[in-house]
């Protein structure tokens, strides 16, 4: 299998280009794909298999690519059916999505093209003379499962072409690396886009339903303000 983890020469930075960037970011799928282990992954370096499913939670994060400061707020979605309105809220909320998917359920790979076009159909909508779509990557998760595959590696590449979207195909479990790679690759979808147009990223009020939704910074959760989970608490699984 050929390795689909090379990212894109970093971009150099513009002199209007800031020292550091907010950025955020919608994670998006079925329910039971890995959305939480995999943002979580990204954040802490570990790997943790049960989460609760119906919780919605914006992690906040901090971290250094390609010698940029970036703060991401990362949404980390329920996966579950909710009305329109709700859906419209999160994804307007956005500036970059991680659309994922697990090779191990047919149904989660069927969703990916409806969630695309939800994506691209809103954001156009709410962004009147702007027809570039918003920074989107596909994620096929859970590669180490070999023996449950029901979606294989050349249906999503195919996919991927077909949606002329960016495709990455991880274990989360069994690479930290490659679930990095995920998040670095698409911020720099994200600065390929503001460098086109700048009036892209301008920044969005919140609504009162984002406002709700709980917060976690990474930065200060071993802190005794962290929020705990049902499972344990956050900051039991940040590095030492």
């Amino acid at each position: 299998m050929s390795s689909n983890f090379t990212l894109p020469r970093p971009l150099r930075r513009s002199g209007s280009l800031p020292p550091s960037r907010t950025v955020r970011v919608v994670v998006l799928g079925q329910g039971a794909v890995g959305k939480t282990a995999m943002t979580v992954r990204f954040i802490t370096k570990r790997f943790i298999g049960e989460y609760d499913p119906t919780l919605e939670t914006i992690y906040r994060h901090e971290t250094s690519i390609s010698g940029d400061v970036v703060h991401f707020e990362i949404l980390d979605t329920a996966g579950q059916e909710e009305d329109t309105l709700l859906i419209e809220e999160k994804i307007k909320w956005g500036d970059g999505f991680i659309i994922v998917y697990s090779v191990t359920d047919r149904c989660s790979f069927d969703e990916v093209m409806r969630l695309c076009f939800l994506v691209n159909h809103i954001h156009s909508s709410s962004k009147k003379g702007n027809s570039d779509p918003p920074p989107m990557v596909i994620v096929a998760n859970k590669r180490d499962l070999q023996f449950d595959r029901m979606v294989s590696t050349e249906d999503g590449e195919n996919l991927s072409k077909t949606l002329k979207q960016p495709f990455y195909e991880i274990s989360t479990r069994d690479s930290c690396e490659e679930t990095v790679a995920v998040f670095h690759a698409l911020y720099y979808e994200m600065m390929k886009q503001l460098n086109s147009s700048p009036t892209s990223f301008r920044r969005r009020a919140v609504s009162k339903l984002m406002e709700k939704i709980p917060k976690i910074h990474s930065n200060s959760a071993l802190g005794s303000t962290g929020r705990s989970f049902s499972f344990n608490s956050f900051r039991d699984f940040l590095p030492e």
